[in-house]
């Protein structure tokens, strides 16, 4: 392996206390930790993470190592690394390949890096391991017994490959799981994202007119906490049930050409290119912010932005402000990369135990069934979705009800 790189090791100590103070509010990862360090599940095994690199998925990989595994972290977005959490995991042994902020070159390079351990599992968040592994990596396919894939965005790439005959080991679609989108899509994007937009701008949002483009599971929840906290919320979909789905929820829904005038703040969260045009920035009110609540920095035209603006300027950290020949500024949060990380912590600690719960439980799920699973994309299993919100519900004192043996019958019978 090549020598670690990140920024700075002096950053290790703020990069622990983090790392410490969610790991304290991530039970499941606890239980499943014990579990681990007493039967070593991965010993022999070498694991490559690829998930935005903050304290959470620095849990994520420590449990990995706990588990017996050798592992290699990277991030999934330069932009989303920090580097306190690359430091601590540099100290604490690991091989971790990640700086905040580098060009696209360089976060390929750190790709490359982390996989030339030459992983059996990968976890990865967005599909860009997955995707070397095939395209420029193939030499490392034949000890792959295959992937998790955390986001939306990943999910549809590897499906994609799928279809065309392409892919070369399972993949197990976490992001699909039921403990992740109803959660970690809907409540935690949903609460992240509102806090980016209020720590970055410090600006009010009650009384604003907000912009959600897309209404899946992430436009869901950022489109209920504006609404609670006083926005006016407009839709925009291209999907008529998930419109009418919104009209019923009490949103307008209107198309983006008319919302562009309309909106005070606007947040992406397709999974598309380009569904903020330059056309939509030219007719924006003066003080327009937007933003990506999306895993890759392609759903607004930037390039097109730039072009027709005279002037950019950073007018506070993480606002990239654009100035219009008119006098008009748009403001840009986070350079259009994904706001809830790029400008804020991510997605809350109790929300990330479930998903990386789910991802810990479906790499051990690969790791013992590799030798009889296709090369398909794969839904994470019942019993493991199940058993990841009854320990959850257990980690919060919630207790609930089971059929008895009548009702079983009762329901499992043509009979009434």
């Amino acid at each position: 392996m090549k020598d670690n790189i990140l920024k700075d090791r002096s950053l290790a100590a703020e990069g622990e206390r983090k790392i410490n103070w969610v790991r304290k509010n991530m039970p499941l990862l606890r239980i499943l930790e014990k579990d681990f360090e007493e039967n070593l599940p991965f010993k022999g095994i070498k694991v490559v993470v690829s998930v935005h690199l903050e304290a959470k998925t620095a849990a994520l990989a420590l449990l990995f190592a706990a588990g017996g595994a050798e592992v290699s972290v990277t991030g999934s977005n330069p932009f989303s690394t920090k580097d306190d959490i690359v430091a601590a995991l540099d100290k604490r042994g690991l091989h971790v390949f990640a700086v905040h902020g580098v060009p696209e070159d360089e976060y390929r390079r750190h790709l490359n890096a982390a996989l030339d351990l030459g992983p059996n599992i990968v976890i990865d968040d967005g599909g860009d391991l997955v995707n070397l592994l095939h395209e420029e990596r193939k030499e490392l396919l034949p000890g792959v017994y295959g992937a998790c894939e955390e986001t939306t965005t990943g999910v549809l790439r590897n499906r994609a490959r799928q279809q065309e005959g392409k892919l070369e080991f399972p993949v197990v679609a976490v992001n699909d799981a039921w403990c992740k989108y109803l959660f970690d899509n809907r409540y935690g994007t949903g609460q992240s994202t509102l806090d980016a937009v209020m720590r970055t701008t410090n600006l009010l949002v009650t009384g604003k007119d907000v912009v959600v483009i897309g209404f899946g599971w992430v436009g869901k929840g950022i489109a209920a906490r504006m609404k609670g906290l006083g926005a006016h919320v407009t839709v925009i979909e291209v999907n008529p049930v998930k419109a009418l789905e919104a009209v019923m929820e009490g949103y307008s829904v209107m198309p983006m050409d008319e919302a562009a005038r309309k909106g005070d703040i606007f947040i992406t969260a397709t999974g598309n290119k380009n569904v903020i045009t330059a056309d939509h920035f030219e007719v924006m009110k003066d003080g327009a912010v937007a933003c990506n609540a999306g895993h890759f920095p392609v759903e607004m035209d930037l390039d097109g932005l730039k072009k027709r603006a005279v002037h950019t300027e950073e007018l506070r950290e993480n606002v990239f402000g654009f100035l219009f020949p008119d006098g008009k500024w748009v403001n840009i949060l986070g350079m259009g990369n994904i706001v809830n990380i790029a400008c804020a912590d991510g997605h809350p600690a109790e929300i990330m135990d479930m998903s990386f719960a789910l991802q810990a439980l479906s790499a051990k799920y690969l790791l013992e069934n590799h030798t009889v699973l296709d090369k398909t994309v794969k839904k994470v299993p019942d019993d493991i979705d199940m058993d990841v919100a009854r320990l959850k519900l257990q980690s919060m004192g919630v207790v609930i009800d089971t059929l008895t043996d009548a009702q079983r019958r009762y329901l499992e019978s043509f009979r009434r």
